[in-house]
């Protein structure tokens, strides 16, 4: 399976090509610049989601796309500007897309979201079976660590449903999509292992009978 990693030199998207490669898939990192060393096999494709440059050569073949930018700098580019391109880019055979953003929102801290397209209810329950499995089996190698919940829709109501972006946005191309908001304890005091979390998941979500 060719997956693409938009943000490949960034740290969950490095996270995530490691383990998409130990898993022997066909990996392409995304960047601006190419990075000091990648892993052996792992293509490097310089795209730039701002300007849109060179991004429907990265994109070429892949089935399963990754968005990993990291949006804090230039964040209205790269989230609504950048978004936009690479849904133009991107207008082959795209069967899996996962976009990861942060929130802030008190109501929504001790979770982790997802909301989704082209799942029901009982795929929404494996994904969300799988993503505490591998929580766990990471919190227990990691004492002390937050453990935070896990909704998926439909099986689970959420705060962050992505509906534009399901009606006109990126969202709406791929057979199935993930859009996953992570509150600050998992990208802050828990970056680390929740990034590891996450490269474990999205790698074995991609590859999920369906």
């Amino acid at each position: 399976m060719r997956i693409a990693i938009l943000g490949g030199t960034g740290t969950l998207g490095r996270a995530a090509i490691d383990t998409a490669v130990a898993a022997g898939h066909d990996v392409v990192a995304i960047s601006r610049r190419a990075p000091g060393r990648l892993p052996p096999g792992v293509a490097h494709a310089a795209a730039d989601v701002t300007t849109g440059d060179g991004l429907a050569r990265a994109l070429a073949g892949a089935e399963v796309l990754i968005d990993a930018t990291n949006a804090r700098r230039d964040a209205g580019k790269v989230l609504i500007e950048g978004t936009r391109r690479v849904l133009e880019a991107a207008q082959g055979p795209l069967r899996f897309y996962v976009e990861i953003h942060g929130n802030n929102r008190r109501e929504a801290a001790q979770r982790i979201e997802i909301a989704t397209v082209g799942t029901d209810k009982n795929d929404a329950l494996r994904l969300k079976t799988l993503l505490e499995l591998i929580r766990d089996a990471h919190l227990r190698a990691r004492p002390g660590s937050q453990r935070l919940d896990v909704l998926v829709e439909p099986a689970d109501p959420v705060m962050y449903g992505a509906s534009s972006a399901k009606r006109v946005g990126i969202l709406r191309l791929p057979a199935q999509a993930l859009h996953i908001e992570l509150p600050k304890a998992a990208r802050v005091e828990g970056r680390e292992v929740y990034t590891a979390i996450l490269a474990d998941f999205l790698t074995q979500a991609a590859i999920l009978p369906r």
